[in-house]
């Protein structure tokens, strides 16, 4: 990994280019929020997982620079390749002095280099198809330890929380009246734009109750629904999302910590606590379950075993867990959009034939033999009433 061995040198040399503004954040879903097109991304992310490299791409930076190593070897990350297939030139190795370079900076990248203000700030390695390859290689060989360490952290969750997963204990009440109905539940991670485009029709028909975990809160408003349920440590949602009117449950720690619970408070709204050590995403499963609800169906949530280590974190422990708690209750939008047909109700279609016969009379109004034909469909008619009457008189 490269230690800025170049720092300070000189780059008045090297052709002309155009500037960019710097944007700098340890944090890639922060940095996103203020990333313009155009703009150069720097974070300090050791294995880009999916839903980032997504969130980057979504802003169309100019290039990506990370302190961080962007594959460590731990287990076969998504992100690189994503970047790379989206044409995001993407540096990695850069070093911690990096992350100094001042927000809104003036820069560019010259070739494996960031130069702000005519100096060469730092050097890193930049990504290609094959040494993306090569690093994914490496991981694959290393993904039997990921594993197990998977599986002890599971089992070690399973022993901390074994009374909230098959007891349902420490699970808050909520207003939002949930039994016997289908429930939603909106994370901003996998593809959740493309699912919610796809499920538009089942939640026009079939009313869920939706449930927006943090940012999902913001994805649902996107589309023109509002949440009833916001759900998270509401360090992604929108203080409009917030203001909707829904519901919301803080996430908590164990401890009763809440980091989310003053900013809530501030906007003069009263959430409800719920202290648990999973993700946001696994708690909004649970309360559904417990409220009663039918069927939960995930959106941009994580259903793989990759997906759960390309999280990146062994609290994903717990999201798998969960999955086990909720059981058939539970499935994926995907599923969901593939095999929903729209049902027309009989109202509908007696409201279609009464169209149709409506739009038959007035067309045989129109003309003369349609004028005779309604006529004798008349006197027969007054005869069909006059003999019905007489059955009763």
């Amino acid at each position: 990994m490269s230690q800025f061995p170049h720092r300070g040198r000189s780059a008045r040399d090297a052709p002309a280019v155009d500037t960019h503004t710097v944007r700098v954040d340890r944090r890639t879903k922060d940095l996103t929020k203020r990333l313009n097109p155009g703009d150069i991304a720097v974070i300090d992310h050791a294995d880009i997982d999916r839903v980032s490299a997504e969130a980057l791409v979504a802003c169309r930076p100019a290039a990506v620079l990370n302190a961080a190593r962007s594959t460590t070897g731990r287990y076969p990350n998504l992100g690189p390749q994503i970047l790379l297939d989206a044409g995001i030139p993407h540096l990695d190795g850069l070093g911690p002095e990096v992350m100094t370079v001042r927000e809104g900076s003036a820069g560019d990248l010259v070739a494996d280099s960031l130069v702000v203000d005519g100096e060469v700030v730092a050097t890193g390695h930049r990504q290609t198809a094959e040494s993306i390859e090569a690093a994914q290689t490496l991981a694959r060989i290393g993904l039997s330890n990921q594993l197990e360490a998977f599986a002890a952290n599971t089992m070690e969750y399973l022993k901390r929380e074994r009374a909230l997963l098959l007891d349902g204990v420490g699970i808050p009440d909520i207003a939002t009246p949930i039994k016997g109905r289908h429930v939603l539940v909106v994370v901003r991670g996998y593809h959740y734009k493309e699912d919610l485009r796809a499920l538009q029709h089942y939640i026009r028909e079939y009313k869920p109750i939706l449930i927006g975990v943090d940012g999902g809160a913001d994805a649902l408003l996107e589309i023109g629904r509002r949440p009833d349920l916001i759900v998270g440590d509401m360090d992604s949602v929108s203080d409009q999302a917030l203001q909707s009117g829904a519901e919301i449950v803080v996430h908590a720690y164990r401890d009763g910590r809440a980091p989310g619970l003053d900013r809530v408070r501030a906007l003069g709204l009263d959430p409800v606590v719920f202290p648990a050590t999973g993700t946001s995403e696994d708690i909004a499963m649970l309360l559904a379950d417990d409220a009663g609800a039918t069927l939960i169906v995930a959106v941009g949530t994580h259903a793989t075993l990759v997906e759960f280590l390309d999280k990146g974190r062994a609290g994903m422990a717990s999201t798998f867990l969960t999955r086990l708690r909720v059981g058939g209750k539970l499935v994926d939008a995907k599923g969901v959009s593939r095999l929903y047909r729209t049902r027309i109700s009989i109202a509908s279609l007696l409201f279609l034939v009464l169209a149709c016969l409506l739009a038959l009379v007035v067309a045989l109004a129109t003309t003369p033999g349609g004028q005779a034909m309604l006529q004798a469909v008349g006197a027969r008619w007054d005869d069909v009433i006059s003999w019905i009457w007489g059955l009763f008189t």
